[in-house]
């Protein structure tokens, strides 16, 4: 497949696109997140999210939580619920619309050996998209970075939409009717984390997902896979286990790839409908990074009296 050549930069009316390399990832300069977004501003933003499904918005210093769900608030309905219950641990970060992806305890700390959080998010390194392990799936992350290792901790990404594009026809054949089942656990334990005992367990069940679906803002077909992804409706153990593995593969090829290098303040945002992610390692014994997510979902829900989308 031969590598599509970056755009050049352009500017809509109120701030500038720079398109990298591949072409999906784009970084955009003129909008400060940390101030109000204006309803202008919005649609353009939403606009640029369609063509370039990863943007990442640079500014001196990080927004603050509040400053970050206020705007994460902008792009759909918000992450609620509270982080998986791991059994002994407290919170970092007092919001519940903000996943602590961080290596740090409630006390700002480096993560000790043996506390499971570690342990479990180290599977971030497996190619991913956020939540698919939810039945409303995520639309939009939004990743600010608040402290950022001197070396490594890249977070790469790859279009699901290019990937479909690029299977051969053959292939394609009979995946448009399929259904994936997606478990948090599942992609927990692959990435060598422990077995959850009953208690974390319970905290997220499966969802099941097609495996091939429209991406609504551009209008492009797009694979929608995980780590999360256990198997196939329908389909033993073993057959589904090789066909996802084939099209994980296929998806995480050189030329599908782009790889963000942090800088401290940069927000990064993501279109989870149209592309995988995973964080890339470092000396997380060493060295702290701290990282803060936010995620909207395709829709609101109510639950227990509260939203959580």
């Amino acid at each position: 497949m031969r590598p599509e050549v970056p755009n050049k930069k352009r500017r809509t009316m109120t701030f500038t696109v720079e398109p990298m390399h591949p072409p999906y990832a784009a970084r955009i300069t003129g909008i400060d997140l940390r101030q109000p977004i204006s309803a202008s501003q919005l649609v353009e933003l939403k606009a640029v999210l369609a063509k370039h499904v990863v943007c990442a918005i640079g500014q001196d210093e990080p927004p603050t939580n509040e400053q970050h769900i206020a705007f994460s608030g902008l792009l759909g309905p918000l992450e609620r619920g509270k982080s998986p219950k791991i059994a002994g641990t407290a919170e970092r970060v007092p919001h519940p619309e903000i996943i602590d992806q961080s290596n740090m305890d409630e006390a700002g700390e480096i993560y000790d050996d043996q506390d499971r959080r570690l342990a479990y998010k180290r599977a971030n390194r497996l190619w991913h998209t956020d939540m698919s392990f939810y039945d409303i799936r995520a639309t939009y992350s939004a990743l600010a970075g608040h402290i950022v290792p001197p070396s490594g901790a890249d977070t790469e990404f790859t279009d699901m939409r290019a990937v479909w594009d690029a299977l051969p026809a053959s292939r394609k054949a009979g995946l448009e009717d399929l259904v994936v089942e997606h478990s948090y656990w599942h992609s927990r334990v692959l990435g060598g984390g422990p077995e959850p005992n009953a208690e974390e367990r319970a905290t997220r069940p499966p969802a099941h997902h097609k495996l091939v679906h429209m991406h609504a803002p551009s209008g492009r077909k797009a694979l929608y896979l995980a780590s999360h992804a256990c198997g196939i409706v329908g389909w033993d153990k073993s057959k589904a286990t090789a066909l996802i593995e084939e099209l994980m593969a296929f998806a995480t090829q050189p030329q599908f790839i782009y790889a963000h290098k942090w800088r401290r303040g940069d927000v990064l945002i993501w279109d989870n409908l149209a592309t995988m992610h995973r964080a890339t390692p470092f000396d997380d014994r060493t060295f702290k990074r701290d990282m803060r997510r936010t995620t909207c979902r395709e829709r609101a829900i109510a639950q227990g009296g509260s939203s959580i989308a």
